[in-house]
């Protein structure tokens, strides 16, 4: 095997030729076409970045609104605790100060009930009593038969009242 340099240089020229168009016209758009690709696969990351960064600020942001929310619906329901403890308080002083009340009244209505019963029987007591003295003077009987007289009509008194 012989060694032709003319092949050889004529090789190199034609791959330098090669190379050269290739560069100007292939390799150049592919380079520029794969530094395009660099740059949006770059920004694409730095935008899954940024959207990560937000989707962690609004979790935490949601977990604090939920942190508040339980907060206040436990403020409410205590407040709620608070209310119907105190309106039941109320209502039961309330129901204290009714029944005091009626108690009362029925005490009076006792009262006056037994004040009308009382005059209603000195009315009676009276009544009889001239009743009595009519008869008395009527008779004009002996001392002993007043005194029975007296006697059976207070009996016959305690017996109607």
């Amino acid at each position: 095997m012989e060694f032709n340099w003319e092949s050889t240089v004529i090789t190199m020229i034609a791959f330098l030729g090669l190379y050269l168009l290739l560069n100007k016209y292939a390799f150049g758009p592919l380079f520029a076409i794969m530094e395009k690709r660099r740059e949006l696969v770059k920004e694409e990351i730095s935008a899954a970045e940024s959207s990560r960064k937000e989707a962690e600020r609004n979790m935490e942001e949601q977990k604090q609104a939920l942190q508040q929310v339980r907060k206040e619906a436990h403020d409410i329901i205590e407040q709620a605790r608070a209310t119907s403890t105190k309106q039941a308080d109320d209502i039961l002083a309330a129901a204290k100060t009714e029944s005091v009340r009626l108690k009362d009244e029925a005490v009076k209505d006792i009262e006056n009930e037994k004040n009308k019963a009382i005059a209603a029987l000195r009315s009676q007591v009276s009544g009889m009593s001239v009743l009595i003295a009519s008869k008395i003077i009527e008779k004009q009987i002996d001392e002993k038969s007043q005194e029975q007289l007296v006697d059976r009509y207070l009996n016959e008194v305690g017996k109607s009242s």
